[in-house]
Formats: C-alpha cells, structure tokens, sequence
C-alpha cells in the first residue's frame, strides 16, 4: 500500500504509536534462546535477508549467569558473535520468532567470527551489518582493540567477511580499512547495481559518510567510491564528506514504499536518543533528526536496525538493545503527516 508523498511537508515520529513489542532475547523472552542456544545474553541484531529467508546477527553473546560484559568478573561461554534464523510472517506483531541459530554442536549457539578476547590486542569482533549478494552472505565486522569508557572504543581494523553455506561458516576476505577509519562500522544498502556503505567511526561520537561499490566488485578495495559532497570519487576514502554530523552511533537505513522516504535510524549517545532521519536519496540531504525513544524510557538504550521486511506500510519496526538486561527487543514506530 503505497502512500502519497508529503515532499517538503514531510512526515513526523507519532510517539502515541511508539511502544516496545517484545523482547527477542534471552531468559525473559518469547524465543526461550537461553534453553534452545545457550544464549542467556546479547546485543545489536541487525537484519539481513538470504535466499528469502531473515537472519539476525548479534555481537558478543553469553551464557548463564555471573556473566557480565566486558566487567572483571569470568565469563561464562563467551562468543563474539552469533546468528539466528527468523521465521517470516505476515507482521511481527508479537516479536521475531527465531526458527533455528547457526550451532557448532546442537543447543549452542556457533560464534561466526572468532577473536582473541585479549583487551589491548583483540577483545572482540563485532559484525556491524550484513548483506546477501547473489548466493554469497557478507558480514562487515570491526576487531576491537579495546572497549574505553562508554560509547567509545579503538579499532585494530574493520573489514569483510563472507559464507557460501548459508552462513554455516565464515572466511575473512583480504578488504580491510584501518582502524582510525570513518568506515570502522557501517549499515548497507542494496539499490540497483550498488551496495551502498554508511560508515561511521568505531565508537558512537563520529559524524557518518558514505561509500559504494558494485556489487560484483564488494571483495575488491579499489572498486570502492566515496561520495564526496558532488560525485563518487574512486578508491579515495579521504574524499568522503560527512552527510550527518556526528555524535552518530549504530545505525540503520531502509526504503519505506509507504511513505516514500528513505529512512534512517541511529543512536545520538550523549543525550540517549535513538533518532530518524529522512530523505528522498541516499546522499541526502538528509531531513533534521527526530526523536523516536530515550533512555529515560529505555534505560541504556541503543542499536536502532530497522527491519528488512514489512517497510510497505506505515508500520515501523526496528530492533533495540538494552545494555543493563544485556537483550535485544524488537519496537514499532510511525510517522504522521508533519503539521503545515
């Protein structure tokens, strides 16, 4: 159902129309992950679809308690990340139901991508966003030096890795930036023959560009251009402008048919918003940001991803995490005629 576009009037968040659906995660949730996967504790979840089907793809995942990320106390079944197959329903009206997780032994979650889970070397890896191109699953990830204080950390590097089996088991490819990069996280977009590569820098306090590549091309680091304010300037990083001023955290960006907009999501750290923006293209300009939930309302909130599926309509859903509960939940959101 497609909905006739507002142009410069625009649309607003309708916070009466804003609430959270369920929680996705852990002991408390609908998907039972703590008995099915040993998955009593985890974050970020964004989206991906594969051969028609969802997958979700979180960071640093744990098993029952005393674990408590990243604190001095021992962790119990640490894996840096993991990934669960969704069943794709009409709308997720009472939550993502989770199918199956990719397992290296049945009821346990298989960590992806390994790490050291040395801090100063390597603490973790962390997939920032997947994307399915052709028969091949990718997965940008950042290797983590080190978590600092809140909201920021220090990047050994980022870069890509990919599966032919269905994201069964994983191959880093050779395409890396480096760790001070303004690519050490990113959210991804297929349009036409392009991946399009929103980046921001490790951390939640970096201002966000952006990045393409064919999408025959996504393993070869020199086929990457960087949108430069006017045109795509090829293989040059340097060159990319800011298209949203920072503080930027984890974010997410997807087509509504509904309301004919581009839509972004992301975390504004220092005053614990999660935010959306709007636009017509993907190089903006993109419209001011709007406020969609706050930590006053979901204490340590953060890792806003919109869902790839069901954006045809004026329902808006995204996934959430929460630090203190450690869990990811699934939220809904609308927008209303902004008013003239």
């Amino acid at each position: 159902m497609a909905q006739k576009s507002l142009g410069a009037a625009g649309w607003t968040v309708n916070a009466a129309d804003t609430y959270r659906v369920a929680q996705d995660t852990g002991p408390e949730s609908h998907n039972n992950t703590h008995d099915r996967w040993n998955v009593y504790g985890t974050d970020l979840g964004h989206m991906f679809l594969h051969d028609d089907r969802m997958f979700m793809v979180f960071g640093d995942t744990f098993g029952p308690p005393p674990a408590i990320p990243f604190l001095s106390v021992p962790h119990s079944d640490w894996r840096s990340n993991t990934m669960a197959e969704i069943d794709v329903t009409d709308r997720p009206t009472g939550g993502l139901v989770f199918s199956n997780m990719i397992t290296d032994n049945p009821g346990h979650a298989r960590e992806l991508l390994p790490s050291k889970k040395v801090r100063g070397d390597e603490q973790t890896v962390i997939p920032t966003y997947g994307v399915s191109v052709g028969s091949r699953m990718y997965l940008y990830y950042m290797s983590i030096r080190q978590f600092d204080q809140p909201g920021h950390w220090s990047l050994n590097h980022s870069g890509i890795a990919y599966s032919d089996n269905a994201g069964n088991t994983w191959t880093k490819a050779d395409v890396q930036w480096p760790g001070n990069s303004n690519f050490g996280q990113v959210a991804l977009v297929l349009q036409g023959s392009h991946l399009y590569v929103f980046g921001i820098p490790g951390g939640r306090y970096g201002s966000l560009r952006l990045a393409r590549v064919p999408t025959d091309s996504v393993l070869t680091e020199t086929a990457y251009q960087y949108w430069n304010g006017s045109f795509w300037a090829t293989n040059s990083p340097a060159a990319a402008v800011n298209i949203v001023p920072g503080p930027v955290g984890e974010l997410s960006v997807q087509y509504n048919s509904y309301y004919q907009k581009w839509l972004m999501m992301y975390l504004i750290d220092p005053a614990g918003q999660i935010v959306l923006r709007m636009a017509d293209s993907l190089t903006g300009p993109w419209g001011p940001a709007q406020v969609v939930v706050t930590g006053a309302q979901y204490p340590q909130l953060y890792a806003p991803y919109i869902t790839p599926l069901w954006n045809d309509h004026k329902d808006i859903y995204f996934t959430m995490s929460m630090f203190e509960p450690y869990q990811v939940f699934l939220m809904h959101t609308s927008l209303t005629a902004a008013q003239q």
